[in-house]
């Protein structure tokens, strides 16, 4: 007797629409979402070892750009492939090349093979973001996903807070090399209950790869990626090679978007651009998410050791509140948007929460007791878990089947941009503040004991002499906290986005059946790509 999920038809499922063997997939997904969210940041703490014993401090920041850039690359590839040809395929291959790629970076003997296994771990782990959600999106109806988008976001706070910190504790007791085979236990597992139990609806359309979209994609971005982390630090802005690179970027994302308008299956469709709920979500998603978020986190740290004298491994615990605020609001509002099958309100109010945070953080200064810091930390959380995963799911919400995964893909790909060029914008206009400040404050012979501004490290700043070090932690002082208040438009933006987005009664189908005969944003009926024959896989 043949097996009904082989012949297209969705495996058994309870009264909420749901797989009854949900919960062990989900388990495995959010699994594969830490593993990929995780190896952005576990290497920050561990590459003063790592670059150390390989022999390669002037190579240093490729171990993180390399993986960052794979992953923007690999994600939009992943998203469109996966409602053509099924995702299932797709998510055990993204498992299968990231652990590929842990392999090599923790065996790796020279810096050249530790960027290229970091480069291989970035092409699956980028996959494993977006295979992620998507098959939630397959597997669950708009109204009830919204319960499990919630820990989703949750895992990307926790992954920046706990990365650095497994990282480091990796590289004090174990070896930094853990910081990657830890990979391969979590992996293993998540592939083997991704074969056993997962089974999605598998395309049987022949699919034409663009190849010439996916090369201006990966041109764009290299060159986004490559100014944003070498402008005004290895590069000066006005140096030919960034200029270059500059005006390579914009060619290529030019000619790419162009190219989309001709390309039989293009990778990013220029038709999600006719959904003002993508437009929308993707834009606070950008500004919101991408640029305040990785921008606040990524120096916050930094000031509480520069300024509070905390060690690395402190200055990660003390992020911990973000964590509990996101999940103190992510999993409540997610079950309020099952129950009311809306998710306007939740952006809305958390865009007020993260600027308010943003603005609190602005006045912070020598004496505030880091009691509070922790609250204004905690406050910032619970905007984001309002924020992130609501804007997935009306995304989601407002596309078929045959796109979802386009259009979650999409909508983290720009998001990704964002954060990039947010945390390069925030970091260049906080050193030319920090080199000002400096100069302002020290006297003439402290000058060469300090070094420039970007020589400072914490050991450094504390083993100075009294006077010295005070004049430095409220250069410090003075150059971070003001860039708090100057993302705070950034976030007004945001919220008076979240204003206009429309609130699209949340779909409260029965999972892929259902959604394959919702219509794309702007049409009247049914997609001819959704009647495709459908096949388990």
């Amino acid at each position: 007797m043949n097996d009904p999920t082989q012949a297209g038809v969705p495996q058994e499922q309870d009264s909420f629409g749901t797989p009854r063997n949900f919960g062990l997939i989900f388990a495995a997904l959010m699994a594969a979402m830490l593993l990929s969210s995780l190896d952005q940041t576990i290497v920050s703490t561990a590459l003063p070892t790592i670059v150390g014993e390989l022999h390669g401090v002037n190579h240093m920041a490729w171990v993180t750009t390399a993986y960052i850039l794979a992953a923007t690359i690999a994600m939009p590839v992943y998203g469109r492939l996966g409602d053509l040809i099924g995702r299932k395929t797709l998510f055990l291959a993204g498992i299968g090349v990231f652990l590929a790629g842990s392999v090599v970076a923790g065996s790796a003997q020279n810096m050249t093979m530790l960027i290229i296994g970091r480069a291989v771990q970035g092409l699956g782990g980028g996959g494993l973001m977006i295979t992620s959600q998507a098959i939630i999106a397959d597997l669950v109806p708009p109204r009830q996903r919204a319960k499990y988008m919630a820990p989703i976001g949750a895992v990307f706070g926790l992954s920046s807070v706990a990365g650095p910190l497994l990282g480091g504790w990796f590289t004090d007791s174990v070896g930094w090399r853990w910081s990657f085979w830890i990979n391969l236990p979590v992996g293993v597992l998540a592939l083997t209950v991704g074969v056993l139990a997962l089974r999605l609806p598998r395309r049987t359309v022949e699919v034409a790869f663009d190849y010439m979209g996916f090369a201006l994609m990966a041109a764009a971005v290299a060159c986004t990626v490559l100014v944003a982390e070498w402008g005004g630090t290895d590069y000066g802005w006005s140096d030919p090679v960034i200029l270059c690179m500059i005006a390579g970027g914009v060619l290529a994302w030019v000619l790419f978007f162009l190219s989309q308008r001709h390309a039989k299956e293009p990778i990013i469709p220029l038709r999600l651009f006719h959904s003002r709920i993508f437009n929308t979500a993707t834009l606070i998603g950008l500004l919101v998410i991408g640029i305040g978020m990785f921008a606040i986190i990524g120096y916050l740290p930094t000031y509480l050791q520069m300024v509070y004298g905390v060690s690395a491994t402190e200055s990660g615990l003390l992020l911990i509140p973000m964590v509990v605020g996101i999940m103190a609001t992510a999993i409540p509002s997610g079950r309020l948007m099952s129950s009311t099958g809306r998710y306007k309100p939740m952006p809305i109010i958390g865009t007020v929460a993260v600027a308010t945070a943003a603005l609190l953080m602005s006045t912070l200064d020598t004496e505030t007791s880091l009691v509070l810091v922790c609250v204004y930390v905690f406050v910032l959380g619970a905007g984001l878990g309002l924020t992130m995963q609501p804007l997935v799911l009306a995304v989601q919400n407002d596309f078929p089947a045959s796109d979802v995964g386009t259009a979650t893909s999409a909508n983290n790909f720009f998001r990704e941009i964002g954060a990039t060029l947010g945390t390069a914008a925030v970091g260049s206009v906080f050193t030319h503040r920090l080199t000002e400040q400096l100069a302002a404050r020290l006297p003439a012979d402290a000058t060469g004991a300090v070094g420039d501004a970007h020589s400072l490290t914490p050991a450094l700043v504390h083993s100075l002499p009294q006077n010295i070090q005070d004049a430095v932690i409220l250069s410090y002082q003075h150059a971070l906290t003001p860039v708090f208040r100057y993302l705070a438009p950034v976030f007004v933006l945001g919220f008076a986005l979240a204003l206009f987005l429309p609130d699209k009664q949340l779909a409260d189908g029965s999972g892929p059946a259902a959604d394959a005969v919702r219509t794309r944003p702007g049409e009247s009926g049914p997609q001819s790509a959704d009647a495709a024959p459908l096949a388990s896989k």
